[in-house]
């Protein structure tokens, strides 16, 4: 536990966090790798988890009926993978794989639900802070929308697209 109390605590998402709630944290967390190609998960499915990327990126892919998934996002070392977990219906609305080899920390979110229930100041915390990452997130996928617009009206998509 000692191991992952440190690494819980570096990223960002957990920067400045009270030392009983990374204690919190760490009682609901476990080590986890992915090789390149492996979901952490799949859009639609139940969503217990959430990822704290210590190795390795991540896309964030929005599955298309017909041909290959959109990258939405790509994240890397010290970034938080997963919000799903923290609202209802607890369903993840995207998919994540691992590009490349990926070591993590997972937190499994519903152990981590009942701890916010019984301490609504972690409730507080975790909500905060993983809103501040949706909203980053989608102010940065607003300016990839306004981008595969380009100024002369023509439609360039500049998504990266796997197969």
């Amino acid at each position: 536990m000692e191991n992952l109390t440190g690494f819980i605590a570096e990223p960002p998402f957990c920067e400045g966090l009270e030392t009983c709630y990374i204690d919190l944290l760490t009682s609901c967390a476990s080590n986890v790798r992915a090789e390149k190609d492996f979901y952490l998960f799949r859009d639609e499915s139940e969503a217990n988890h959430f990822y704290l990327i210590w190795e390795g990126k991540v896309a964030l892919e929005s599955v298309k009926p017909t041909g290959p998934s959109l990258i939405v996002e790509t994240v890397a070392k010290g970034e938080l993978v997963g919000w799903s977990w923290l609202v209802p219906p607890y369903r993840w609305r995207f998919s994540a794989r691992a590009v490349e080899p990926v070591r993590a920390i997972a937190v499994d979110g519903k152990c981590l639900r009942a701890k916010c229930e019984k301490n609504p100041h972690l409730d507080y915390e975790l909500l905060k802070r993983t809103i501040e990452i949706v909203g980053q997130r989608l102010e940065a996928s607003r300016l990839r929308m306004l981008d595969l617009y380009s100024a002369d009206g023509q439609r360039e998509p500049r998504f990266e697209f796997s197969g």
